[in-house]
């Protein structure tokens, strides 16, 4: 995940290049920092771990990044570093270490340490109160899990949970001081849809073998006329899917975040701390959304035998419907 991005990101401008531009008479260290002072905003943490570390993960994109984009050709003509130092590569306006990788890293971080401090107050015989709040939430995910993916849910639980906790956490940090949610970037989102995307095929195929999970896409009726038919129209609704799910939890995010800004830039009082339920609101309603539909797409590839269609199927399909309707 970390990867594409940073090979989606490795060429992120800071946003306020244009006003780094409009100081072309400064050194080429004045227009670096004007463009991240100009920013739209870079997080402290952001140019901090740029200035420790920048030089050494500049110096490795310098060695991977030209011979890939030779190769792909899809991210450019040329890696934007190439030919020049860390110091004009900066002043440039571009980040060797993406704003939203560090973000999301310290969202990990934070959710290393919270998970192991609860998971070390954990008590059978005087459970506190966040420990049966956290249950009840655990509770909640398995009959999710029981009802849209099956009997063998639970052994999808740690990828949903991590799923939940990470995407969760991610839109809440865009509500704490000079902080940005990694979420509000597409191309976080979009390495978000395609490990989903990638775990559920994983889970088809190894549960159905490939015929089998090939078979799934031409749909329950055993017509060979049909099974051409819907093939096509099948891979294109899956392919979609990774749109589908990063553009909703990029662009409620990202348009959360874009008011919130817009109304506290005109009214830095009462307003901004009014709307924090509704970005709290937003938070938790995206993340349930893509938890979900990841389960819903699990569900899909597991069921695949012949029950998943007949008798066995009344109620799956039941539910399968009545959470999808839910999600969108």
């Amino acid at each position: 995940m970390f990867l594409l991005n940073l090979l989606q990101e490795h060429g992120q401008q800071a946003p306020g290049r244009e006003a780094a531009a409009g100081h072309a008479a400064q050194t080429a260290e004045a227009a670096g920092h004007g463009a991240a002072a100009h920013a739209e905003h870079v997080p402290i943490i952001v140019e901090k771990l740029n200035h420790w570390i920048g030089p050494a993960v500049f110096e490795i994109q310098k060695a991977i990044m030209p011979p890939i984009y030779k190769a792909l050709k899809i991210f450019g003509p040329e890696w934007p570093g190439e030919g020049k130092t860390f110091e004009q590569y900066t002043a440039a306006g571009y980040l060797p270490i993406p704003t939203q990788v560090v973000m999301f890293l310290f969202v990990v971080l934070i959710a290393v340490v919270v998970l192991t401090i609860l998971r070390g107050k954990l008590s059978v015989e005087s459970p506190n109160k966040r420990q049966q709040t956290f249950e009840v939430g655990v509770e909640t995910l398995r009959e999710l899990l029981g009802d849209l993916v099956g009997p063998g849910g639970m052994k999808h639980f740690p990828v949903v949970a991590t799923f939940g906790i990470l995407i969760l956490l991610s839109n809440l940090t865009g509500m704490l001081p000079d902080m940005i949610a990694p979420t509000a970037n597409f191309n976080m989102t979009l390495a978000l849809a395609i490990t989903s995307f990638i775990y559920y095929n994983y889970v088809g195929i190894r549960e159905n073998g490939l015929l089998g999970h090939l078979k799934h896409f031409g749909g329950p009726v055993p017509s060979l006329f049909i099974m051409c038919f819907l093939f096509p129209i099948e891979i294109i609704s899956n392919l979609a899917r990774i749109m589908s799910l990063s553009v909703r939890l990029f662009g409620n995010i990202f348009g959360e975040e874009q008011l919130s800004g817009a109304i506290s830039s005109m009214v830095q009082w009462v307003l901004p701390v009014l709307l924090m339920p509704l970005g709290l609101l937003t938070s938790v309603l995206q993340t349930f959304i893509f938890m979900v539909l990841s389960m819903v797409y699990l569900g899909e590839v597991s069921h695949h035998s012949d029950d998943h269609y007949a008798g066995h199927g009344g109620q799956s399909e039941h539910t399968h419907d009545h959470a999808v309707a839910t999600a969108h």
